[in-house]
């Protein structure tokens, strides 16, 4: 009995100055309570040594010693009950060697098989966190000693009991995420919250991107595109459309009208370069009556394609136009001399730097577009998200389609990754402190296993009155 209330002192630690759990040694020179009661360190058990610092189980936090402060109130009640009916059995016992009468005898069957029922239970209870006494019992300190089998055993548990295929599928097949989500998106609330996010969620992966690599990865991209695929068959045919629409001839009366104009604004220039070309022999007057002469030539030559439309130069310039979009997709030569013009315009600076200042800009509208709520690309995509949440409020096939790739998803993931996932398990509490991994267990759990004690107590001392009355009545 004194054996049973040293070792209930040492679990509670009201000797030898702190109580802290862990058994830290205590200033006065005491004896550690941990090491009283037996915990690992103390009977050779794993987990002795200083905590590992930043790892939850191996501190205790303030929660951590509210709860282990009831679980030293719960011990203090359960052994008062074992004293209490230590007692009873001393007195009773007493009065049956007394002569009291038959009561006592009855008495001290019930309060001796609650004595045993309560060492039994604190002995089962005690083993669970340490060695009772102190002692080196087999299959005892069960939690320190068994921690990372403990923790193998968790995560196999885990990967197959949650982590199965069958369990995934059947868990979201019953969860019914494809109606659910539907119905979320349609609700115009849920539309903007989503669209907030993903222009938050836009702006920061822009804000995380470095522009200097995004333009190199830009012009990488456009430049080796543009190696790839020859441009001269492309533009040969967009060429013969445009002739056989007779789009072309738009930009030929631009660019009549715009001549004219400037002939008559420029015509004295016109006559004094004709003039300037003329040999220095030739008189002056022959040299401005021939500059007038081709002033006006040139006048009414492009007066005459102006005005029109059948006009033979007209032709000549389709039946060129024609002849060059043929041999932009045929001819050799003529492919060969438009993609070394290509590589020529790509190699150019200024070109290159055209190239990376487009990622600026498009960058700079994404941003503007995206804080802005009444923008056009999130407008657009909140219209997108309320018709998408309302199809798949109300379309089934739609529903299973989305019931499927999550399910899919799902199932590649826990099969795929497995036992990357059982394996956090089983090395997270293969690196927890066994001794504060018992003392952080008993503090959430402790007070519950205390009332084991007490029901112990409670139930053996029913079972041996059952007993010894049955035994007296066949006796008798």
């Amino acid at each position: 009995m004194e054996s049973t209330k040293e070792d209930e002192a040492g679990e509670t630690g009201p000797q030898g100055g702190s109580s802290r759990p862990g058994g830290v040694a205590n200033p006065t020179g005491a004896a550690d309570p941990a090491g009283a009661a037996g915990l690992p360190g103390a009977a050779g058990s794993p987990g002795t040594g200083a905590a590992a610092p930043n790892r939850a189980m191996n501190s205790f936090s303030p929660a951590d010693e509210e709860k282990f402060r009831g679980v030293r109130r719960m011990k203090t009640t359960a052994t008062g009950l074992l004293l209490l009916v230590a007692l009873v059995y001393v007195f009773a016992t007493w009065a049956e060697n007394s002569g009291a009468g038959a009561w006592a005898g009855y008495v001290a069957a019930a309060a001796e098989a609650g004595m045993v029922g309560a060492l039994a239970d604190w002995f089962a209870v005690t083993a669970l966190f340490r060695r009772p006494l102190g002692l080196p019992i087999p299959h005892t300190a069960i939690i320190p000693t068994k921690k990372d089998q403990l923790g193998v055993s968790l995560g196999e548990f885990v990967g197959e009991n949650f982590l199965s295929q069958d369990v995934v599928r059947q868990r979201l097949r019953s969860v019914g995420i494809g109606s659910r989500l539907g119905t979320w998106l349609a609700d115009p609330e849920h539309a903007d919250r989503v669209t907030a996010e993903l222009a938050t969620a836009l702006r920061g992966a822009l804000a995380v991107l470095r522009d200097s690599d995004v333009q190199a990865v830009v012009g990488e991209a456009i430049n080796r595109r543009a190696d790839a695929q020859e441009i001269a068959p492309g533009m040969g045919k967009t060429l013969e459309r445009i002739v056989a629409d007779g789009g072309h001839r738009r930009v030929v009366d631009l660019i009549c009208v715009r001549a004219h104009d400037w002939l008559v604004l420029h015509d004295e220039q016109v006559m004094d370069a004709v003039q300037g070309g003329a040999p220095g022999w030739t008189p002056k007057f022959v040299d401005k009556r021939v500059g007038e002469r081709v002033y006006k030539e040139l006048l009414r030559f492009v007066t005459e394609m102006r005005d029109m439309p059948a006009h033979p130069a007209r032709g000549a310039l389709d039946r060129f136009l024609g002849d060059f979009a043929a041999d932009l997709q045929s001819d050799t030569d003529t492919r060969a001399r438009v993609e070394n013009l290509k590589r020529e315009v790509l190699g150019r600076g200024e070109v290159q730097d055209l190239i990376a200042s487009a990622w600026s800009s498009v960058r700079q509208m994404i941003v503007s577009a995206a804080e802005d709520e009444r923008s056009e690309l999130r407008l657009r995509v909140r219209a997108s998200l309320l018709s998408l949440g309302a199809r798949m409020a109300g379309d089934a096939r739609l529903q299973a389609k989305v019931d499927g790739w999550v399910e899919g998803a799902a199932v590649y993931v826990v099969t795929t990754y497995r036992d990357e996932i059982t394996s956090l398990i089983t090395d997270t509490v293969a690196g927890w402190d066994a001794e504060h991994t018992s003392r952080k267990i008993e503090a959430h759990i402790g007070r519950d296993l205390q009332f084991i004690r007490i029901n112990g107590t409670v139930v053996g001392s029913l079972a041996g009155l059952v007993i010894y009355t049955v035994s007296r009545a066949l006796g008798g």
